[in-house]
Order: C-alpha cells, then structure tokens, then sequence
C-alpha cells in the first residue's frame, strides 16, 4: 500500500510518462494539443482519462449542472454516435445521469479497460496502448463533431 504522497508522485510519474509519449502527435487539424487536458472549447464536456488501482477509463464527461440541459447535450451526442463509432471502431457504455467519483451527477459515454494498475509500471504499457488511440479518435471525431454543440454553447 501506498501513502497518499506515494500514490500521487506515481500518479504524476505516469501521466507525465503518457504526456511525452503521446505528445509528438499533431491533433487532427494538424495543431499540437494537450492531450491529457484535452480542451473540447465547449463548457461542461470533457474528454477525460482516469487510471486507477485496477482499472482505467477514457470517457466524454457532460458535467453541466443542469440535469436538463446535461440531457440536451447528451441527446446531441446521440444524434453523432455514427460519426463517434467511425472514429472509435468500438462501442462505448453511455450513462445518462451517472455519479462521478465526488458524487456530483453527470453523463458519461466511456470504455474501461479491467487489471491494469497505474500503480504497477509493467502495466503502464497496457494503459498508454488503451488510452493512446482512442484520445486520437477522439480528436479525429470531436474535430467533425464540435459544431453540431455550438448552438448548446
């Protein structure tokens, strides 16, 4: 067991690992980006990766605290999931009104992957190969995407 310094020194070891890894890659507009802060230029949605004890997940966060107005963006993306599938090549869970980690509520669309430990390096390239290419297809689609949410700005 780790003491809470221990875990977030690692924590920070393996994200600042995945930062330069991925960081050579050009977004799909061809602009460098933060990947890990990944910026959709829309309030409320993010693009967001967590790695845990045994698990990791990457998910598209609609965290308006509106519930109705979370519902409007959520049925938005409903209305794209043949663009985000293209780009993903895989499906995703989508939860309507989910607790996140702080019990706040939000929408989430996401993949998780089971028995990967940020904290055991030797599965950190399990993690980067899980995260790595669907944070780009991500990119490729929000790229297309974005502009059916402007009118929910």
């Amino acid at each position: 067991m780790y003491s809470k310094e221990q875990a977030s020194q690692i924590r920070q070891q393996f994200w600042t690992t995945f930062g330069q890894y991925i960081a050579p890659h050009l977004s799909a507009e061809g602009t460098k980006v933060n990947w890990i802060n990944y910026r959709t230029g829309i309030k409320h949605v993010n693009f967001r990766m967590q790695a845990f004890n045994r698990s990791a997940t990457i998910a598209i966060e609609i965290s308006h605290p509106d519930p109705g107005i979370q519902e409007l963006f959520f049925e938005q993306f409903k209305e794209v999931r043949l663009l985000l599938y293209s780009a993903l090549n895989e499906e995703w869970e989508w939860a309507l009104h989910d607790q996140d980690e702080y019990g706040k509520i939000v929408s989430r669309i996401y993949k998780d992957i089971n028995g990967a430990s940020i904290f055991n390096k030797a599965d950190w390239p399990a993690l980067i190969s899980f995260f790595k290419p669907r944070i780009i297809a991500l990119d490729e689609f929000w790229s297309d995407a974005k502009y059916s949410f402007e009118a929910l700005k």
